[in-house]
């Protein structure tokens, strides 16, 4: 097994310009955030056939220690639908026992149910809702993380709001 140092950020095409938004923010001298791309590995070409990008998609996330999955409508839908490339990565996520961290691209910051995939509520997946916004989902890869570690909690669960005024958000 591959040393798991990286962050794996999944999500529905339509939503790539949010992860564009998310390394541009990790670029940026001005914002305080970072992450390790598990996307940087394993590239796959659009020529690729299915079975190849899920085979990449799978060796991608085996060096991630954890997931950022962008929440929208479009994540909801794809990710339950059992067929697409996302589908895929979430029954991946839950085999590997990842920890994921829901960012809401609408900006809520509690737990939407109408963009968290069905398998991972089915399941009661241990997972953290947070607003798409930096500080937050940085937050939340730092402390979130520890405590899915341990393995006693279920469901999906967000932070009250002392934590996003503590961040200054």
């Amino acid at each position: 097994m591959s040393y798991r140092n990286k962050t794996y950020v999944a999500f529905a095409s339509e939503d790539i310009h949010l992860y564009r938004l998310m390394e541009a923010w990790r670029e940026s001298k001005h914002i305080d955030f970072n992450f390790f791309d598990a996307h940087d590995l394993y590239i796959s070409r659009d020529t690729s056939m299915p079975e190849t990008i899920k085979r990449n998609l799978r060796e991608r996330m085996k060096n991630a220690k954890q997931v950022v999955l962008l929440g929208s409508p479009d994540c909801k839908r794809k990710g339950g639908d059992g067929r697409s490339f996302l589908a895929h990565e979430i029954d991946v996520m839950m085999e590997f026992k990842l920890p994921i961290v829901v960012a809401n691209v609408s900006g809520s910051r509690e737990v939407d149910r109408d963009v968290i995939p069905s398998p991972l509520l089915r399941a009661e997946y241990y997972t953290i809702s947070v607003s798409f916004q930096p500080a937050i989902i940085k937050e939340a890869l730092e402390e979130y993380v520890p405590f899915f570690n341990r393995g006693n909690l279920s469901g999906s669960h967000y932070y009250k709001a002392e934590v996003y005024k503590r961040l200054g958000i």
